[in-house]
């Protein structure tokens, strides 16, 4: 992936248009102050620069003054929220900055394909981009933290969401895309025991070594580990212990700052463990991860346990949600009976020519609702966490291409016609709270100083 696309993703993932006030006072003395909210400032560049954004990711747009204004209204309603928040006192504390900016950046390397990947590809290091990118995200979080707060209380009813609909003109009605709605049924091959043993026995030399040799943690983890963080020498940042496998979660907590854990077996691998320091029920600890290789696990034995799942179903009339609950290893779907959803809308329905080429290829041959496909090849987890595995897909519902109407489209229509309840709304607090702020226009023309 190109550096730029990565820091674009980056600064998508971080947030849209807050800039830190540090940052801007170190530039403004050669740059021009266009807009003030309290005491942030808001400098031209800052503008200039979101607009620049816009222009590249929308090619052919031309540049206009109401663009321009529009972006700068867009940084001035940020600020205005970062001050409700500090009024409101939403606090945001360093360690669940740390934590949730981990997750981004993690997110970032599934992205890249691994760590060195990602600093290569950036030109600079993760230590460095956290540093840079800390103060801004934090003030983020907090209008994030804000505008959530406000959104969950808007509802929408039945007849408002017919309202809408029925405020679209007949003729302007989209036509809404074939779609799917899918289940499946994940298994993990186990690992063969000559290859469990040597990663053990392997992990277990390490230990030795960090105990009785005086051997560098950081640097092993460097070396050896396939765990996150290994290039930071398996730092795992301050996580709540709800957020680490239990396995991994209760052997850190009963070590005393500064021990080194017993190996450590959980579903990725064998981990040797250091626990830094404890705040609450928060944990920062450095790993050393020792994976199985996967060419090293019995697939067959995989296989044939989702095709007798798959028998069952079909032959035995079991239920599939149920099988699912029971015995998928997908922790993210087996507790909905293995219902896949679009990531990004939380929606059943998948629009077929948005799928994934692999689950794609899947499917494109179950005709009718109920059919189910062969064991195939499958992966769950990303970057780092990736594990092989297979899996069985059940297509439960299939709805062709069709313009969009209330009986078949009832849950997309609702959760767009909310939507647009809650930025109508949410404009409208805004604007009250902007009456409540010190803000000045200190340009005319966002060609002034050009």
């Amino acid at each position: 992936m190109q550096k730029k696309a990565l820091l674009a993703l980056f600064i998508f993932l971080i947030s849209a248009f807050a800039f830190s006030q540090a940052e801007a006072q170190q530039r403004q003395v050669l740059d021009k102050i266009v807009a003030v909210v309290n005491d942030q400032i808001i400098l031209k560049s800052d503008v200039d620069a979101q607009v620049a954004e816009i222009l590249s990711s929308r090619r052919g747009m031309p540049f206009s003054e109401e663009l321009w204004f529009d972006v700068l209204e867009n940084i001035i309603d940020n600020n205005v929220m970062f001050e409700q928040a500090k009024i409101d006192s939403i606090v945001v504390s360093p360690d669940e900055v740390n934590r949730i900016m981990d997750q981004r950046i993690q997110q970032l390397i599934g992205q890249a394909g691994s760590e060195q990947a990602l600093e290569q590809a950036l030109g600079q290091s993760l230590i460095q981009v956290r540093a840079d990118y800390r103060e801004r995200f934090q003030r983020d979080i907090m209008v994030d933290r804000l505008r959530q707060q406000k959104l969950r209380g808007i509802r929408i009813t039945r007849p408002e969401v017919v309202s809408f609909f029925n405020s679209i003109p007949a003729d302007s009605l989209p036509t809404v895309p074939e779609t799917v709605e899918l289940s499946h049924i994940v298994a993990i091959p186990p690992v063969l025991d000559e290859a469990e043993v040597a990663a053990r026995q392997f992990a277990e030399a390490l230990r030795d070594s960090l105990l009785n040799h005086n051997a560098n943690f950081e640097d092993f983890a460097r070396r050896y580990s396939s765990g996150p963080g290994a290039s930071r020498g398996g730092l795992i940042p301050m996580l709540p212990l709800s957020d680490l496998v239990p396995e991994y979660a209760a052997a850190a907590s009963a070590l005393e700052p500064g021990g080194i854990s017993q190996v450590v077996r959980t579903r990725a691998g064998f981990h040797i463990i250091r626990l830094n320091r404890r705040s609450g029920d928060q944990i920062e600890t450095n790993q050393i991860l020792i994976q199985v290789q996967d060419e090293q696990v019995d697939d067959n034995f995989a296989i044939n346990r989702l095709t007798a799942i798959r028998d069952s179903v079909l032959v035995h009339d079991q239920s599939f949600t149920l099988m699912a609950r029971r015995h998928s290893e997908d922790p993210n779907t087996s507790a909905t009976g293995g219902r896949l959803i679009n990531q990004q809308t939380g929606q059943r329905r998948l629009a077929v020519d948005e799928l994934d080429p692999a689950l794609y290829r899947a499917i494109i041959n179950l005709e009718n609702e109920g059919d189910i496909t062969e064991p195939i090849r499958h992966t769950i987890g990303s970057g780092q966490t990736r594990q092989p595995a297979f899996r069985i897909i059940r297509l439960n519902r299939r709805i062709p291409e069709h313009i969009a109407n209330l009986d078949q489209d009832y849950d997309i229509i609702r959760n767009i016609a909310l939507q647009d309840k809650q930025m109508r709304e949410l404009s409208r607090w805004v604007q009250e709270i902007r009456e409540e702020m010190f803000i000045e226009y200190r340009i005319a023309s966002p060609y002034a100083s050009r």
